[in-house]
């Protein structure tokens, strides 16, 4: 895929880039795989903002990917590569040999009319998917589950790759793009190759109108806002924070605060993002 720089006809299309679809072989979705969203502009079932930032957007529909893969044994064929609005990476719309759509997260260098398979009887070929106990060490994966039968949980944004780097009992040890070294069980399944679409972090929106299609409302400063509203605000003109580091509007420590909670998987963790120990 290429990135498309748009002439600067206005302010905001100055440094502005694009996609140009080049990999795109289908323009309308499979109707069968479509299902509506319903947007909640960030708020709970009381009514109040939980997710700040959320709002408006275009339309959209969710499709329905099987990051499942359940559909053992029997092969697929690569019928189209579609955009997916609600995703950074592509999808690939499978036509399997019973009939059945399905659609997956699209790898690098798959094409319409690439043959994949998922199961532990698959090649180790890209699209494959297939138990971690099968696929050799070093290979790159993505479509990672945590817990087997669950489907795919790790590594499916675009350009998102993992490496399998060795396998000791039950347990296989990947590096995750994040550089972090984690145990999984080697009855998971992953899926063979990179994700596709890599020039997605090349992307420069240009403008703030191409936020709000997102669904992405503006985000105010701290210090813009009264003491009552954020720890930074208030003050006659512009005053500093007045804290020895910045917060969060809920007084938390903003740089540099871990907040994994989750102590329970802690164990499974080899060497962490941050290289440093907890």
């Amino acid at each position: 895929m290429a990135v498309k720089k748009y002439k600067p006809v206005t302010p905001g299309m100055r440094g502005m880039t694009g996609y140009t679809f080049d990999e795109i072989t289908k323009s309308k979705p499979e109707r069968s795989l479509l299902m509506p969203l319903r947007k909640s502009g960030g708020r709970n079932s009381y009514g109040r903002v939980t997710v700040r930032h959320r709002g408006g957007g275009h339309r959209q529909f969710i499709r329905i990917v099987d990051f499942k893969r359940e559909k053992r044994g029997i092969p697929a064929k690569v019928a189209a590569i579609e955009y997916d609005p609600n995703r950074t990476a592509r999808l690939a719309l499978l036509h399997y040999a019973d009939g059945e759509k399905r659609y997956i997260i699209a790898p690098l260098d798959l094409k319409v009319g690439d043959s994949v398979m998922s199961g532990p009887t698959a090649e180790i070929r890209t699209g494959n998917s297939m138990p971690i106990s099968n696929i050799p060490v070093g290979s790159m994966i993505h479509n990672i589950e945590v817990k087997e039968g669950r489907g795919a949980q790790l590594v499916r944004s675009a350009g998102g790759a993992a490496q399998l780097l060795g396998k000791e009992g039950d347990f296989a040890q990947v590096r995750m793009p994040s550089g972090e070294v984690r145990l999984i069980r080697q009855v998971c399944y992953a899926t063979i190759g990179q994700v596709g679409n890599l020039d997605h972090s090349n992307i420069k929106l240009g403008k703030a109108g191409r936020k709000r299609h997102k669904g992405i409302r503006p985000t105010v400063r701290g210090s813009a806002m009264t003491p009552r509203d954020h720890p930074h605000g208030g003050g006659e003109g512009r005053q500093p924070i007045g804290k020895p580091g910045p917060r969060t509007p809920w007084g938390k420590p903003a740089l540099g605060y871990r907040t994994r909670k989750n102590k329970l998987t802690d164990k499974y963790i080899v060497r962490r993002r941050s290289k440093k120990s907890r």
